[in-house]
């Protein structure tokens, strides 16, 4: 073999071997999807799913609402303290908002923020919705407690500093996390 044949050869394999390093994951990596479920709407339908993956400094939440099932445009999305969505329509059993520190809702809120406090969600012209935050006043065990979480969409936009809910309205869906 030649020597540039050499060369070759032996950068096409470090290649590949670096390529394989790459795909491994970290010792320290999420294991994955950690809960998982679906969205009630007002009318007690699911419209949606959620899913949590737990890291080391929060968790990363991924929801995605189908067409039709919200109105277009900015709905708050919080986390609430009790996961009970049995009062369908208004989802008041969920309880206020996950850490509630008094007048201290908002993430712009010098007083906050709440652990339950998330950006918006946008609705697009059909209705359909996909999200991912991450939260890092959150941790897996404080979701996934004797009584649960609710995560709460409400009605209209979070201006995130407003009290107690930064004027995002009614509630119009629900999901237990447990």
């Amino acid at each position: 073999m030649t020597r540039s044949t050499l060369l070759l050869a032996f950068t096409l394999l470090a290649g590949c071997a670096a390529a394989q390093t790459a795909q491994a994951p970290a010792p320290d990596a999420p294991s994955g999807v950690e809960l998982s479920g679906s969205i009630m709407g007002a009318a007690g339908d699911d419209i949606g799913a959620w899913q949590l993956i737990d890291g080391p400094n929060g968790i990363l939440m991924e929801v995605t609402i189908e067409a039709g099932s919200l109105t277009p445009g900015w709905h708050g999305l919080h986390l609430h303290q009790v996961g009970d969505c049995s009062d369908v329509g208004v989802f008041k059993r969920s309880g206020g908002h996950m850490g509630l520190i008094p007048e201290g809702h908002g993430l712009l809120n010098p007083k906050g923020p709440e652990a339950g406090d998330l950006p918006n969600i946008w609705a697009g012209a059909d209705g359909a919705a996909g999200y991912e935050t991450f939260a890092p006043l959150v941790e897996m065990s404080m979701i996934d407690d004797d009584d649960g979480t609710a995560l709460i969409i409400h009605a209209n936009r979070d201006d995130h500093i407003t009290q107690p809910i930064g004027g995002a309205g009614p509630r119009v869906a629900c999901a237990v996390i447990k």
